[in-house]
């Protein structure tokens, strides 16, 4: 028993360090070079920067809600044929490659793509616009949503909304009064998870809109394009992305617990 608590400690240990050394290593090279300082020459990009990956993030979220939300109710309470591919088609971007994002994205959407005449003719430009880092954004954060929407309405009791229906409630009133306040810590959390990997988008975002200051260029891709010539400011971007993906974390998290605790 002891040798076996060994070993298990001695795997966690090390997985733990692997996870967390790259991450302290940030800060504390952040820290001993004082690299807010070099922010003083990257001042006015890196205040674009910011506010626009604040801004096309919520875009991105507003989005995710308003066209996430039935695609996960329809998912988790529906039975329909090709239920099973849907769903895998759904969560498909979760694990394509960013490049490939960025391509599908590209030939979808862009002037000789799937749509693009179309989108010609009505004097649309998509690719290396902001527009293009919403839709990018969107695409590869969505599916996170989606994924905890649909826990979140498989985990309301069918007992509830019967007995509204009962009492004559309509079924838009059902899932406004019922289904969507149950289930709302759980939508909050994987809203917010989606929102942080908004933040974090880059190379979906890089090919199909390009990284042009004030226009396209978001955090993650002012930190690849300042590197080579400011790796203090680099660095310090890099800090404020961290700090802002692990505020998110820690309200996903307490957001998780509390729909667990309501079940």
């Amino acid at each position: 028993m002891t040798l076996r608590r060994a070993l298990i400690g001695l795997g966690a240990g090390v997985g733990l360090s692997f996870l967390i050394l790259p991450i302290a290593a940030l800060f504390l090279r952040g820290i001993e070079r004082q690299a807010w300082a070099a922010l003083s020459g990257t001042g006015s990009a890196l205040g674009d920067a910011l506010l626009l990956s604040v801004f096309t993030t919520l875009v991105s979220v507003m989005l995710t809600v308003i066209f996430g939300t039935p695609l996960a109710y329809a998912l988790a309470r529906w039975r329909f044929p090709l239920r099973g591919l849907v769903a895998i088609l759904v969560e498909l971007p979760v694990v394509l490659p960013p490049a490939v994002a960025g391509l599908g994205l590209l030939v979808a959407f862009g002037r000789r793509g799937l749509f693009g005449e179309a989108l010609t003719a009505l004097e649309v430009q998509l690719p290396f616009t902001t527009a293009a880092v919403v839709l990018a954004q969107t695409f590869v954060s969505a599916p996170f949503y989606i994924r905890a929407a649909q826990i979140g309405f498989r985990g309301v009791g069918v007992d509830y909304e019967d007995a509204a229906r009962v009492d004559g409630a309509t079924e838009w009133r059902v899932f406004r009064f019922i289904t969507l306040p149950l289930s709302a810590h759980a939508l909050a959390a994987g809203l917010i998870l989606s929102w942080a990997r908004a933040l974090g988008e880059f190379g979906a975002t890089i090919l199909f809109a390009g990284s042009l200051q004030g226009r396209t260029q978001t955090l993650p891709l002012l930190i690849y394009t300042i590197l080579e010539r400011d790796i203090d400011a680099a660095l310090w971007a890099g800090v404020l992305l961290v700090g802002m993906a692990a505020i998110a974390l820690v309200g996903a998290g307490w957001l998780a617990r509390r729909a667990e605790g309501n079940e």
